[in-house]
Formats: C-alpha cells, structure tokens, sequence
C-alpha cells in the first residue's frame, strides 16, 4: 500500500535497475518487488541480455509500468547493470537482480535513513537468504560497514539491500567491467574508500539461492577475482580477528543473542 503522507514530488526519486537474462523463473516476482514499493516514487529500468527463455514476454507485460527496458546482445551482468546506471535519472540509485527481492518497504526504510543522515551516500539493509519457492533459509543481519571491516570480512553488506547517491559516480567511475564475480566487492570498496555508509537494520532484500547462481557454479572464479581485488591490501589474520569480534560485540549491545549464536556455528562448519 502506498503511504497515505507520502508526495512523489518533493520526496528523492530512487532508479533501480534490472539486470537480466533467462531468469523466466523468477523475473516476474524481482520486477513486482521494485514496481509493488511502498516508496511512490521510483523509476524501474531493465535491461535484459537478449533472453531466450520467455522473460522477454513477463518485461513486456509490465512495459507500461516499467521507465525504461532494452533487450539485446550486451558483454554481461555488469555491462547491463552501468548501462542502466547510466540511464537512470534518480537521485539515489542501486540494482537488483532478476532473481531477487526487495520487501515491500525496502526503498522507503533506506531514503528515511538516509534522509536522517544526510552526509551518507550509501544506505544498505540486512538480507535473507532465500530459496527458489521464497521460503526463508536465514537471515544475514550487518553493522554499518567501512571499508576497513569489508577489507577484513568481505562481503559484510549487499547490493539486494543497498542505495547510494548518483552523483558519486562522477567521482569514482562505475563497476569494473573486467571483473565478473567479485564486481560487486571491488565496487562497495570502492564507495567505502570516499564515502560514509549508514544500516538499516531491518531485513530489506533477499537473496535467492538456487542451483543457476554464480555463487552455486562458478566458487574457484569468485576466488580468484577476490585475491586479484585485495592484491596489495590484504589484511592480516589478527585484524580479521578484530573486526568479527567488533562485529560480534554489536550483536550483543543490539540483544541479537540467538543470532550471534547462529553465526558462530555457522563460522564453525564453514
């Protein structure tokens, strides 16, 4: 439902784009996720690889709701996700893939905070891991990060939970075509290294694990892009040390006792 208070005019307008390609699956349920926002003023861009698959049609079907969709032969997932970005005439932008989910209230609880904030350019959410019948497998609760705790941890944030301001790219360039799974990595570091980040903490995105996922297919590629990234800037195992432990210590001023429990089994077994 839309807010009652809420004036398109004088609120920021968000661009989110779309990245797809043969997701028929699931494609449908990551375009109503951005186009049934409870925040009224977004923009939907797609930008579809030349599927084969039938996501063609499910695209079409919402064209009168979408801003602006394109389907043709592109050099991958992150060609498509700079062509949107370099489209979009939002204020605030971030992407979503065409097998993920926003909650309903994701782009609202992110522009409320960053409207508290306003020297933040990145917003981000928690996230839930999700799986193909969008049955909850976990959470995935974060503490605002910076770019010495994503240097020490990783992927200590999301794109399916993230916003930033536009107008950074005039500084910082856009996401590294060369790089086709840690691109996303390289990319918030890159936020990080200039900019300051605020967390919602609040479950805004979903992540939707199934067996065509790069992370499922392709794990000794994700590898090799991360070392490639931190090459020069690796951080040493005591300081990796340091920052789960601060990472743990909110948990518990937070009394998110049950999760902190769920994480350290799950860093056992890992």
């Amino acid at each position: 439902m839309k807010s009652e208070t809420s004036d398109p005019d004088v609120l920021p307008k968000v661009s989110i784009v779309m990245p797809s390609f043969n997701q028929v699956e699931f494609i449908e349920r990551s375009i109503l996720s951005v186009l049934n926002q409870s925040y009224p003023n977004i923009e939907l861009i797609v930008i579809d690889g030349g599927s084969t698959d039938g996501s063609v049609e499910i695209i079409k079907h919402y064209q009168d709701r979408i801003s602006y969709w394109e389907s043709k032969s592109d050099h991958g997932q992150v060609h498509a996700i700079n062509k949107g970005l370099a489209i979009a005439t939002g204020e605030w932008v971030g992407w979503q893939n065409s097998d993920d989910l926003f909650s309903v209230d994701a782009v609202q609880k992110m522009v409320e905070q960053a409207q508290q904030e306003p020297s933040a350019n990145l917003v981000i959410g928690d996230m839930c891991l999700i799986d193909s019948d969008d049955q909850r497998i976990r959470d995935i609760k974060y503490i605002t990060p910076s770019y010495h705790s994503i240097l020490a941890e990783g992927m200590v944030l999301t794109n399916q939970s993230a916003l930033w301001r536009k107008a950074i790219h005039s500084s910082i360039g856009y996401l590294n075509e060369s790089l086709h799974y840690g691109f996303d990595y390289e990319w918030f570091l890159r936020i990080l290294k200039k900019y300051r980040a605020v967390h919602v903490a609040k479950v805004l995105g979903y992540l939707r694990i199934h067996n065509q996922t790069k992370s499922s297919l392709q794990l000794p590629e994700f590898k090799k892009e991360y070392d490639l990234i931190l090459r020069g800037r690796e951080v040493s195992p005591l300081i990796k040390k340091i920052y789960k432990l601060r990472r743990y210590s909110i948990y518990l001023l937070r009394c998110q006792f049950v999760y902190l429990v769920e994480q350290i089994k799950y860093g056992l077994t890992k």
